[in-house]
């Protein structure tokens, strides 16, 4: 609840948001770092893409599960607690990368940084949340800008860093990289972060089988996305699942999921959808665009990751120019035309297009990265209720992170076996056909022209 009387105003300063931008920036860097990996680590094992597709669907998996768990243990322990637990597991994590076992071991790996770092982005909106209620006013729109714009760059330089560390040190770095990140968001956590509050939420019983349910439905579902041709039989699955998580939250005084509230708040139900449309078509660049340009190409993984710059540097731009709590409609019509209009355009690339008119094409998928995620986040932070906001930040990365997991299923079913230029094209259709679903979304949604949340 928000006071009445207000005796000093919040401060927002850096040393509350400097350690927040350090744990929320740990998921995305993970996620696409592994983006020009995939090669090099397929060679030192003998594996296909078939096998070292894992390495990107398992972190995505994790996390995609992972996520609103999270934010249930950030809602009921503490945002600080979580955020200390979350690094030292990827701290473990980034030591277990360097032991070369194999690439089964590698995607365990992968899934522990998925689990570690699910604790960033739910931990550092409900910190941001709890000061702006404690002092009665709001998160300031620049702060929020800051949090999606760290967490955008970090996504974007990811290929490109990946290359450089690869060609330095070999493919092992990419995990490596970690134990001083994660060291790094630790220490700034201990001397900054705010200590928990111990109150009545810490007492609440956790609801074990609903998280459990909830569990299985996921799971479910992401095994039939990430194969939906073969393996139709896990939809039913996810549908029973579904139904029981469905019937028990609905009897719960105290829900993992408080599906009656999501039910009855449309608005973050939009957002949710945005989002993962929004990331599946972002997702699918980042990835098939990239293996496109090293298989079809035939580019260095450094080259390739370099290719991603100006991807990099509009996202950047981008993130930093939209951080205004108004005109979110417009931006979000903006990375829909954004994706349609790449995607239609990648139709036009082949195997000898002139690297410049490449470099362009990558610039305009991150006018619609950088876009997309602040303002999305925007309306999440005001549609969520303040003591919900580490489970519905939490529902936020999963809907992102499902959008992924369909993004690397197309690009498997577009490419086949080998990633040409033909292949490159069979993803184009899909994505226009995604952007132009999400453009009709955006337009669609009366409370964006209204102007409300």
């Amino acid at each position: 609840m928000r006071t009445s009387t207000v005796t000093a105003p919040a401060k927002f300063g850096a040393r509350l948001v400097t350690p927040l931008v350090a744990g929320a920036v740990l998921n995305p860097i993970n996620s696409t770092l592994i983006a020009v990996a995939l090669v090099p680590i397929g060679r030192s094992f003998g594996a296909g893409p078939g096998q070292t597709a894992w390495l990107i669907s398992a972190l995505y998996l994790a996390t995609a599960v992972g996520q609103p768990v999270v934010g249930l243990l950030v809602d009921r322990y503490g945002a600080r607690r979580v955020l200390l637990g979350g690094a030292s597991l990827v701290i473990a994590a980034g030591v277990a990368g360097l032991i070369p076992v194999s690439v089964g071991w590698l995607t365990g790996v992968r899934v522990v940084l998925g689990l570690g770092t699910c604790a960033g982005f739910p931990a550092a909106m409900a910190v941001l949340r709890h000061h702006a209620e404690a002092h009665g006013q709001g998160v300031p729109a620049r702060v929020l800008s800051v949090l999606s714009m760290s967490a955008q760059t970090v996504m974007v330089i990811g290929p490109t860093l990946g290359g450089v560390l690869i060609g330095l040190f070999g493919w092992p770095a990419i995990f490596a990289v970690n134990i001083p990140l994660a060291g790094l968001s630790l220490v700034l956590a201990l001397l900054w972060v705010p200590k928990d509050e111990r109150g009545e939420r810490t007492a609440t019983r956790i609801d074990v089988l609903g998280i459990a349910l909830f569990s299985a439905t996921l799971l479910a579902l992401l095994f039939f996305l990430m194969d939906p041709g073969t393996e139709v039989w896990l939809l039913a699955v996810a549908a029973a699942f579904g139904t029981a998580f469905t019937l028990v939250e609905l009897r719960r005084d105290a829900p993992f999921l408080d599906l009656r509230m999501l039910a009855a708040n449309r608005a973050i139900l939009r957002t949710y959808l945005r989002q993962a449309l929004s990331f599946m078509a972002i997702y699918a660049i980042m990835f098939g665009y990239v293996q496109w340009l090293e298989t079809a190409r035939q580019l260095s993984e450094e080259a390739a990751g370099l290719m991603l710059l100006p991807m990099s540097g509009t996202a950047v731009c981008a993130a930093a120019f939209s951080g205004r709590a108004s005109g979110i409609r417009a931006r979000l019509v903006t990375v829909a035309v954004a994706l349609a209009g790449g995607s239609a355009l990648l139709l036009l690339v082949h195997d000898g297009t002139w690297a410049g008119a490449l470099l362009a094409l990558a610039a305009l998928f991150g006018l619609a990265q950088g876009l997309t995620s602040v303002a999305n986040q925007t309306t999440l932070y005001r549609e969520a209720p303040a003591e919900q906001m580490g489970t519905a930040s939490g529902l936020f990365r999963t809907a992102q992170y499902l959008g992924a997991i369909v993004a690397s299923t197309l690009i498997a079913l577009c490419y086949g076996p080998h990633a040409d230029s033909a292949g490159l094209h069979r993803l184009a259709v899909a994505l226009v056909v995604i952007s132009a679903l999400l453009l009709l979304v955006t337009v669609a949604d009366r409370g964006l022209r209204a102007g409300k949340a």
